[in-house]
């Protein structure tokens, strides 16, 4: 027997037959598609005719708004071309109106006031009030220890300004600087006081 007359199904009670051996009045179409389906339970023959037959006419429906729709889609496309309207605008149009309803979503709305109802209470808790004054009171030391660690400061520098080694290095220094000047006056004895020489406004 040929292979190719086997029937595939091997769990049928007709393995191994040949097609002649089936119903001969059976259409081909009828016998192909209820190969292997079987009916609910509760739905009848014809009942599943009537089903097969509206979801054939949906299917079609379905693909009658698909080819409208496309048709719709380029209109739009071309109708935004000759506006000037481009993907960015549109993106940022559509990025505002939803940012917009969100905003006004009732879950936005009700967790921005529990939020508020939350801040409300984490500021007038007892925990919030003893950290904000022990912050207050660590501030408050901070700048009581910088303005005694100025002040030390201050005081240590005027003590060494006041002590005769300090004196000493600043009498050196001026002595330095009188030697300094009395040179630079005594090599520049042709200018006037006003460091102008006295050439400068003798007539052209």
């Amino acid at each position: 027997m040929d292979s190719a007359n086997q029937d595939i199904n091997l769990n049928s009670p007709k393995k191994g037959l040949g097609v002649d051996s089936l119903d001969a009045d059976v259409p081909v179409e009828e016998a192909a598609g209820n190969a292997g389906a079987t009916l609910p339970p509760g739905l009848t023959e014809d009942e599943a005719d009537e089903l097969r037959l509206e979801l054939t006419k949906v299917e079609e429906e379905i693909q009658t708004l698909r080819q409208v729709l496309s048709a719709k889609e380029r209109h739009a496309g071309e109708l935004k071309r000759r506006l000037g309207l481009t993907p960015l605008n549109e993106l940022k149009q559509n990025l505002s109106k939803g940012w917009q309803d969100v905003q006004t979503s009732t879950a936005y709305v009700k967790t921005s006031e529990k939020l508020g109802e939350w801040n409300e209470k984490v500021t007038h808790s007892d925990l919030y009030k003893k950290t904000q004054e022990t912050l207050s009171q660590a501030g408050q030391m901070t700048s009581a220890a910088l303005s005694t660690v100025g002040t030390a400061i201050s005081r240590k520098l005027g003590d060494m300004r006041n002590s005769p080694s300090f004196r000493s290095f600043e009498d050196k220094m001026e002595n330095i600087k009188h030697k300094v000047v009395g040179a630079r006056g005594s090599s520049d004895g042709l200018q006037s006081p006003t460091g102008t020489n006295s050439q400068d406004h003798a007539p052209f």
